[in-house]
């Protein structure tokens, strides 16, 4: 009976350990680990945290779809990253093709290009 009156008090004082972790980790505004090991979540996950920028062909493009930048940030925690339409390996820069879902408002395909580890957005069209 002792080592289950010890067990419960071990078990009490790790559940209390793991809200108090959690409630700090949270409010440091610090990403929690994740699992992205997959392309496609990979991919949207540098997007995210390096950052992009908008072309000028892009933002003309933007306001004609009547959208902002709010949704090209749902785009790019949603999306799926068209392989097959991108080129990764083309020299200098290489490009990503990234389809919204279809369940968006108005759903797009952005064209984005990767050079130096800066993101930026060439082209945003309807998707069809």
């Amino acid at each position: 009976m002792k080592f289950l009156y010890r067990f419960g008090f071990y078990l009490g004082g790790f559940a209390i350990g793991l809200i108090l972790l959690a409630f700090f980790i949270k409010g440091s505004g610090v990403e929690l680990p994740s699992c992205d090991y997959m392309p496609n979540a990979r991919v949207l996950k540098t997007i995210r945290n390096n950052g992009y920028s908008l072309s000028e062909n892009a933002e003309k493009q933007l306001s004609a779809l009547k959208l902002d930048t709010t949704d090209l940030n749902t785009v790019f925690l949603e999306g799926e990253v068209d392989f097959s339409n991108s080129d990764t390996q083309k020299e200098p820069c290489g490009f990503y093709t990234i389809n919204s879902q279809k369940t968006m408002p108005t759903p797009i395909i952005t064209t984005l290009e990767l050079c130096d580890e800066k993101f930026e957005v060439l082209s945003i069209s309807e998707m069809k």
